[in-house]
């Protein structure tokens, strides 16, 4: 038992799932964590239902023009809280707060990131970062500072080694084990990396459904309003059960990388609109677990015809089985990699550059 201290930042609830598997394996061997976070979204309610130790530092705010502004409102409060904590290390996913806390207080942070078109972010953010860390199969250079690791995020907590099935949960959504369902998710294009993108038109959307729902159930999780024609569709389940619900879902289709991703890992087809590439899903598309396509008109007849016609084919999880398995065979438990990238630092750093495409580096 070490005694050391790790102070994780949250900036999406997504990133709860990436870093709580982390946590728990550190706090086994004797490390003492704090989870900080805005209230944005669920991130507060799934904390809360993981049982996680967290400090708030305030509402979201959103607009690109108000992040900004509140820039230096959010570095105080992260550094207060950082200083009443005495961390040894930070981890964020590249996040300018953790990194003027951790250089004020000298002590290391690493970020991870497998967003390419995060520019203005990076920008503030990678200066103050100590080690960057990304995919294998991401798609920019961020020089000597970054380390890639085979394996993507949602593996950190979608590995076999760290998910099971549950059927009990469908339970939750009024369905029985043997009725087929898709999953469709929509965004509100208002993060900072989405100016200019945008994705299914409202008509597509009713469509989309509509045809969906002619060959098996529906259910829709989006992040603003949905159609009112549609709301009879809207998943009502706690948040930590999504993965349970993504799991089992015949099929996706949606405007969210990470919830497309994440089908991906767990072997559900995946069909995910928007015009940006990004390595991690090219990286799933090139494995057959993800279809891509633009969010342009002919993108979104392209996506919806896809659908139905995966809607149509009840075996197509099990044909594409050995898909997944090719891909799991070749990528990490990226939990394992996390904690023994902090017990190790920065000797792990070191090993990382001197082998970098060893796969097992971190047993």
């Amino acid at each position: 038992m070490n005694g050391k201290r790790i102070l994780i930042e949250i900036g999406h609830p997504a990133h709860v799932h990436h870093f709580k598997h982390m946590y728990w394996e550190l706090e086994k061997e004797g490390w003492t964590g704090l989870f900080v976070t805005k209230d944005k979204e669920c991130a507060i309610e799934l904390l809360k239902a993981y049982n996680l130790p967290f400090r708030v530092l305030g509402i979201n705010r959103k607009g690109i023009a108000r992040k900004i502004l509140s820039l230096p409102f959010f570095s105080l409060k992260m550094i207060s809280i950082a200083r009443d904590f005495k961390p040894d290390i930070f981890v964020s996913r590249v996040s300018p707060l953790s990194g003027y806390a951790s250089f004020l207080l000298h002590k290391p942070h690493i970020t991870f990131t497998d967003t390419e078109n995060v520019r203005l972010l990076d920008s503030i953010s990678q200066p103050v970062a100590d080690v960057i860390c990304t995919s294998d199969v991401y798609l920019r250079d961020h020089g000597k500072k970054q380390i890639r690791y085979p394996g993507y995020h949602e593996l950190a907590y979608l590995h076999p080694n760290r998910f099971v099935k549950d059927p009990s949960i469908l339970s939750d959504l009024g369905i029985d084990h043997s009725q087929r369902f898709a999953l469709v998710r929509f965004v509100t294009w208002g993060a900072h990396h989405d100016i200019g993108h945008s994705g299914f038109s409202t008509g597509n959307k009713v469509r989309l459904v509509n045809e969906l729902t002619k060959h098996l159930q529906v259910f829709i999780s989006s992040e603003g309003a949905i159609p009112q024609e549609l709301m009879q569709y809207k998943l009502e389940i706690p948040a930590q059960h999504i993965h349970q619900v993504l799991a089992q879902a015949h099929m996706f289709v949606g405007e969210s990388a990470t919830m497309a991703s994440e089908c991906a890992m767990l072997g559900t087809p995946s069909i995910y609109l928007n015009s940006t590439h990004y390595g991690s899903t090219d990286s799933q598309s090139g494995y057959g677990l993800m279809d891509l396509f633009p969010s342009d008109e002919s993108g979104q007849t392209q996506a919806i015809s896809l659908a139905v016609e995966i809607a149509c084919k009840p075996d197509i999880k099990t044909d594409r089985a050995q898909n997944l398995a090719k891909m799991l065979s070749e990528k990490i438990d990226v939990s394992a990699f996390m904690v023994w990238l902090v017990q190790k630092y920065p000797e792990s750093i070191n090993t990382m550059k001197k082998h970098p495409k060893l796969k097992e580096v971190f047993n």
